[in-house]
């Protein structure tokens, strides 16, 4: 095993040196920024890597850009730098601080990954606990009714795995019928003649130019990645 020549320890509160640039975002300088140091290894070429999670008060202030640009869940809570481009410091806050940062800017840019269809997704569930399903399912439906046009022409999306309705179907969604906590949002809808109930995160609107289609969508993204 490699001896950690770095001459940190893991926990060791560090702040990094002045200058120094994001390494996924040249044109932010993180100088200045502080956290605890949560990994200590090397790159596969050999060299030396710390990975530091961000203190309270670095997350209570870094940029929103630099958190939106980060992948789904909580990538911008830490990042890996060389060890020359930090110095001891002393520590600000507790971890007990960072995790209720953590919990409240969760929340707060839970969506932010997706841009801006991110913001809208955002903007319905706005007086929501996500926690809670049936609530979020509540606010989409409010929020359909509300902003959809009905009836209105989809197709059938995915592989279903029963049923008289088959992925490329064209059906004409007429209302909503119920929410259910594992299907989501039932739409009643029309295949010809016959009339059934099918979950609306399956459809996708035929008309990608009606305001109804970037609705749907929005709502299919959410129940998929709920």
């Amino acid at each position: 095993m490699k001896k950690n020549s770095t001459g940190l320890k893991i926990g060791d509160a560090v702040k990094v040196k002045e200058g120094t640039l994001c390494p996924d975002l040249e044109d932010l300088c993180i100088g200045g920024w502080e956290g605890r140091v949560l990994e200590i290894g090397e790159d596969d070429d050999g060299n030396d890597l710390i990975c530091i999670r961000w203190d309270s008060i670095t997350l209570k202030n870094m940029p929103h850009y630099f958190i939106g640009q980060s992948e789904e869940g909580l990538e911008y809570a830490r990042m890996y730098l060389w060890p020359e481009d930090v110095e001891l410091a002393e520590c600000r806050d507790t971890e007990e601080d960072v995790a209720k940062i953590l919990a409240e800017s969760s929340k707060s840019h839970s969506w932010s990954w997706l841009g801006k269809e991110g913001q809208r997704i955002k903007k319905v569930l706005a007086d929501v606990d996500e926690g809670d399903v049936m609530k979020a399912l509540e606010a989409w439906q409010n929020y359909i009714e509300k902003n959809l046009t009905f009836p209105f022409d989809a197709v059938v999306l995915g592989y279903q795995e029963k049923g008289p309705l088959q992925s490329g179907d064209r059906v004409s969604v007429k209302k909503i019928s119920i929410v259910d906590d594992h299907y989501g949002i039932i739409v009643e809808l029309r295949r010809g003649r016959k009339k059934y109930h099918h979950p609306l995160c399956d459809l996708e609107v035929i008309n990608e130019d009606s305001a109804n289609y970037q609705l749907i969508k929005d709502y299919c993204v959410w129940f998929a990645n709920r």
